[in-house]
């Protein structure tokens, strides 16, 4: 398998953030423009140590973004970097909390309206999950999932939520309700765990937030039951190798995605965040061949997987999939 092959496979990415999608040169092209100083210098302002100052480190720059044309831009460029790549459909997190230099319809909006542009270009055809953060309160949560029906973004297809479960503890009741009216929205319903959370996340996402399908998910290995349960309910996990080695493993033979493999768990393979990291899908899909010994038919497989897992719309789908079978030679099932 190699690289060649894996950039023009028509790739299927479900756990990626915006946030993540500012490089160097954009971040200090903001900064100078809204007359901020740097936090670190510039080489190093990408290399958080810890997910708490990552995550410190994304709301200091997606502040930065002021106007709406900054947003849109911030979008389009994204989507367009992603379709270099041979990504032909991502669904990417956006949490508002982080773009505190933007009401939050204006920047969703704004967002789907880069998106929106992009695709017609012909770059990745990027949708919108929208994510709650793990500190916010029950209201505060079902007061977004409310606006979201009342004004639904033209490319939103599911709700989400991130942050640091090590540092807010368990959550999950506190969020069943905004889920459950999600559910009823006809939204696709995600959540971020087993990462900084151990098995129980995981098992509180399913239990009481209604999930398909789980972003990280990889410490469901320190519990054999809970391995069984998302084996047998088809639940995917959203794996991102590199993320996981800087965050969890310190190195990539300690990743247990061959474990996942060999229990029969659903895996996709995703970046997180791409730019912050120094990754494409493109290299995910090589180090996961690594680790797993996947020739191309195991990228092929994965990516089936992603679209099986994927909140797209039943034609979205269909076409992803005759894309996948054109690229592989061969007429593989519609599963949609």
């Amino acid at each position: 398998m190699d690289d060649d092959s894996l950039r023009r496979l028509p790739k299927v990415e479900l756990h990626v953030h915006l946030e993540g999608s500012f490089d160097v040169d954009r971040i200090v092209e903001l900064a100078d423009e809204a007359g901020e100083e740097l936090p670190a210098n510039p080489q190093s302002i990408l290399r958080p140590k810890s997910l708490s100052e990552l995550l410190a480190r994304l709301d200091w720059w997606c502040g930065l973004i002021r106007t709406p044309e900054q947003a849109v831009r911030q979008a389009y460029d994204f989507a367009a970097r992603l379709g270099a790549d041979g990504v032909a459909y991502a669904e990417v997190i956006v949490n508002p909390t982080h773009w505190r230099g933007l009401r939050r319809e204006a920047l969703l909006e704004a967002v789907s309206a880069g998106f929106d542009q992009a695709a017609r270009d012909g770059h990745c055809d990027a949708w919108l999950l929208v994510s709650l953060l793990r500190s916010q309160s029950a209201d505060e949560a079902l007061e977004v999932v409310e606006a979201l029906a009342a004004r639904p973004p033209s490319r939103l297809v599911g709700l989400s939520i991130d942050g640091n479960e090590a540092a807010t503890g368990p959550t999950g009741h506190r969020f069943a309700p905004a889920f459950a009216l999600a559910g009823a929205l006809g939204l696709g319903r995600t959540a971020h765990a087993g990462e900084s959370s151990g098995p129980e996340g995981i098992v509180s996402a399913l239990d009481d937030l209604g999930v398909s399908r789980i972003d990280h998910g990889v410490r469901c290995v320190e519990d054999r039951d809970l391995m069984g349960r998302l084996a047998t309910e088809g639940v995917a996990l959203n794996v991102c190798l590199t993320s996981n080695v800087e965050l969890l493993y310190g190195s990539i033979d300690g990743h247990p995605l061959a474990t996942l493999v060999d229990g029969g768990i659903a895996v996709t393979i995703n970046t997180d965040d791409p730019v912050t990291l120094d990754v494409t899908l493109t290299s995910e899909l090589a180090l996961a061949q690594s680790v797993c010994r996947w020739g191309l038919q195991g990228a092929i497989a994965a990516t089936e997987t992603a679209i099986r897992a994927s909140f797209a719309s039943a034609s979205k789908a269909s076409d992803l999939h005759k894309r996948l079978s054109e690229f592989a030679g061969w007429t593989l099932p519609d599963r949609t």
